[in-house]
């Protein structure tokens, strides 16, 4: 293996995973807004005030007159990626590489006016990703190659206890959502909605990866990059609900936001000693090495980040006027929207989610409840990367509400999200590892939790 296949293998790393510690839904879209879907899941067929996103033709059968709602949710994520690798000199080859991911405030506003007729909505949120990530010991789509890199280009001198790998990568993403609805009763029991979402990005990339060579100290690779990114697109979306005393009938239909983000880069750069003369190389070498690798963190380029298509279908009964109970079905069409690469070509399908809930009033004042969502991403081997992975899952969420009075709600919940593992073998000649002839796995792991609050106020 070449030094030049190392350090193009080097600037694929320096794009940091999608940091989405705030996401339940697809794999660019955030469902979770308001507190009643964190404590209850399926809230396709709502007529209360979240209808705004989760309904909104149903927003015609909310509260007369003016509604709004404040939302607050903390989540937290781990993202791993344990790494066997023959070179590795952990136990079994295997090492852990570990990334955590947080969001300190993630906000959802609605408000709503209604009058009887016709209604009128609007929302903010994070509408998709939502948070930062680090991995303080990089990734090993780096430390993999690298490795192998030294050792065979020494012919078996350079190994792991001669030197030390310095490497650590973070990135942050945020996609801000806006959106306004208007809806109206065409008869006493369906109404009709349409609307626009605007959706503004932003995020970064941050990293450094360097190896030194202990006795003498000199160091043999060194990059770091420093990069922003900011683009926005907008999208048109059309509902319907079919309302009666007990049952509701919902569903919308999302277009694909179309979104290019461009890069401001304040920092990007490189230098490496090839290992078999110890000699540098000459900085016009080293990019015209890295040239089409690096090309995508280049000032003004742009990177793909469409949010797909989605079809949502939903029903609602109401068995008592205590209890109510919902099922729902998402669509989003991820293999028809554009990431980075053409990366959704390797979907198997789009994202399929199965939602239900039910909640109770134990009185006029105290309500509980409770829901679960399964999420299948359509995955495939192709799809995941040490920089960006997902995992099929389960989540639960439980919560309630608090009527204070007639004007003003509590909401309170946590959900969880159980994932699955996803294990991929590592076949000789994959691009993450430079063309070696080694084989190893990648093991990728999930968790998350969010707690959130929210106050809903009827005017």
């Amino acid at each position: 293996m070449t030094t030049g296949k190392m350090m193009r293998a080097a600037g694929i790393v320096i794009a940091m995973t999608l940091a989405t510690a705030a996401r339940a839904g697809g794999l660019m879209t955030n469902t979770n807004y308001h507190i009643a879907f964190d404590r209850m899941m399926a809230r396709g067929a709502s007529t209360e005030i979240d209808a705004v996103y989760s309904n909104p033709a149903g927003i015609a059968w909310t509260h007369l007159g003016w509604q709004l709602s404040f939302n607050w949710q903390v989540p937290t994520q781990d993202r791993d990626i344990t790494t066997t690798f023959p070179l590795f000199t952990d136990e079994n080859h295997t090492h852990k590489f570990k990334g955590d991911a947080s969001a300190p405030f993630v906000p959802g506003l609605f408000a709503t006016y209604n009058t009887g007729k016709w209604a009128v909505g609007a929302m903010f949120g994070i509408v998709g990703s939502g948070g930062y990530v680090k991995y303080n010991e990089g990734v090993p789509m780096f430390t993999a190659p690298l490795i192998t890199l030294l050792y065979s280009q020494s012919k078996g001198m350079l190994t792991p206890d001669t030197y030390t790998i310095d490497a650590q990568m973070k990135g942050k993403q945020y996609i801000y959502g806006g959106r306004l609805v208007g809806a109206y009763k065409i008869t006493d029991n369906i109404s009709a909605a349409a609307g626009v979402n605007i959706n503004y990005y932003s995020g970064y990339y941050r990293g450094h990866v360097n190896a030194i060579l202990k006795q003498p100290v000199v160091e043999l690779v060194g990059m770091q990059l420093d990069c922003d990114q900011t683009g926005w697109g907008w999208s048109p979306f059309v509902s319907v609900d079919y309302h009666n005393d007990k049952l509701t009938l919902a569903a919308r239909y999302e277009f694909r936001t179309k979104m290019n983000p461009k890069n401001k880069t304040n920092s990007l750069g490189a230098n490496a000693i090839n290992p078999a003369t110890m000699q540098p190389m000459d900085q016009q070498t080293l990019m015209t090495l890295l040239g089409d690798k690096l090309s995508a963190y280049q000032d003004g380029a742009h990177t793909r980040y469409d949010m797909p298509a989605l079809l949502s279908v939903a029903a609602g009964y109401e068995f008592t006027p205590k209890l109510r109970a919902q099922l729902e079905y998402h669509f989003f069409d991820d293999k028809h929207a554009k990431m980075a690469n053409d990366r959704q070509k390797a979907l198997t399908h789009g994202t399929q989610e199965v939602l239900a809930g039910v909640e109770y009033d134990i009185n006029k004042t105290f309500t509980v409840s409770a829901g679960a969502q399964r999420t299948d991403y359509g995955l495939s081997d192709d799809f995941q990367t040490h920089t960006s992975f997902a995992c099929d899952s389960w989540s639960v969420g439980l919560g309630g509400a608090v009527n204070l009075n007639e004007h003003l709600r509590i909401n309170a919940s946590y959900f969880w999200t159980m994932y699955s593992d996803y294990t991929k073998h590592t076949e000789a000649g994959i691009p993450g590892y430079c063309g070696t002839t080694l084989e190893g796995t990648d093991v990728f792991s999930r968790t998350n939790g969010v707690f959130g609050v929210g106050v809903d106020y009827k005017f």
